[in-house]
């Protein structure tokens, strides 16, 4: 294929992608903006004002960052992975593959749209944030690229998993037993600094704290790791998917239902 074919065959599939999250938007925006909302008012207005200040910033502001990106692992996961399991659940996955478009595409086109709407959902939550809590930005640079790299590595978790699928439930078992701990254990609500060194030690195993502690790093300044040290966390692990979902597609598994 040249370029031009390419380009519209991606363009076709994000364009798909982001007019189904708009029509259905009280599906896919509402809920993460109420949800996080109530974490707004109950650990940030009621709780977190009880709670000193970390680092000379009040607590609410310590959790904007965090739960901004709570949202955006939860968006771009199941964005892909639902995406991808549907299209393959009616078949118009097999439409998409027989199409001359490279798997590169194919993936990039399913990706994409997952961090279509983390970024929609992200916009949406740090705009409602505004009405608890003043916000600073100390490096708009990293709060985007904080942003792009974590909706796109769960975007590949996400179609991974769709792959792997084989009932709808199934789509709903990682979300549950992992992401949920994972995120909540991240350093979303607390600083890693205040917990014992045993649980400091452990949560530094866990990748969600790496893309938390960018994102706030870029608001606030303050980050419980190096920064270079999350974006390479961040850039490894996206490897390891892409590599993984390039080589599954090329053998053709988790292609059909």
């Amino acid at each position: 294929m040249t370029t031009s074919p390419i380009l519209i065959g991606y363009y076709t599939m994000l364009r798909k992608d982001i007019v189904r999250i708009l029509r259905i938007w009280s599906q896919t925006l509402l809920p993460p903006v109420v949800t996080t909302t109530l974490y707004y008012l109950i650990f940030g207005a009621f709780i977190g004002s009880q709670i000193a200040a970390i680092n000379g910033f009040s607590y609410m502001q310590f959790i904007v960052p965090g739960l901004v990106m709570m949202t955006v692992i939860t968006s771009a996961y199941m964005n892909t992975v639902s995406t991808f399991y549907f299209a393959k659940w009616v078949h118009t996955l097999d439409e998409i593959l027989v199409s001359p478009m490279p798997s590169w595409v194919v993936i990039a086109g399913f990706v994409s749209g997952g961090v279509a709407r983390a970024l929609m959902v992200a916009v949406l939550v740090l705009i409602v944030s505004l009405f608890f809590t003043h916000m600073t930005i100390v490096s708009l640079g990293i709060v985007i690229a904080a942003i792009v790299l974590t909706a796109i590595l769960f975007a590949l978790a996400g179609l991974l998993n769709g792959m792997f699928a084989k009932s709808f439930d199934a789509i709903s078992i990682i979300p549950t037993f992992v992401l949920t701990p994972l995120t909540y254990l991240g350093g979303v609500f607390y600083s890693i600094e205040q917990l014992p060194p045993f649980f400091r030690a452990i949560s530094l195993g866990n990748p969600v704290l790496y893309m938390v502690n960018a994102f706030r790093y870029g608001f606030l300044g303050i980050s419980d790791v190096p920064v270079t040290t999350s974006f390479a966390v961040m850039i490894g692990i996206i490897i390891v998917l892409l590599v993984i979902v390039l080589w599954l597609f090329h053998k053709g598994s988790g292609l059909k239902n």
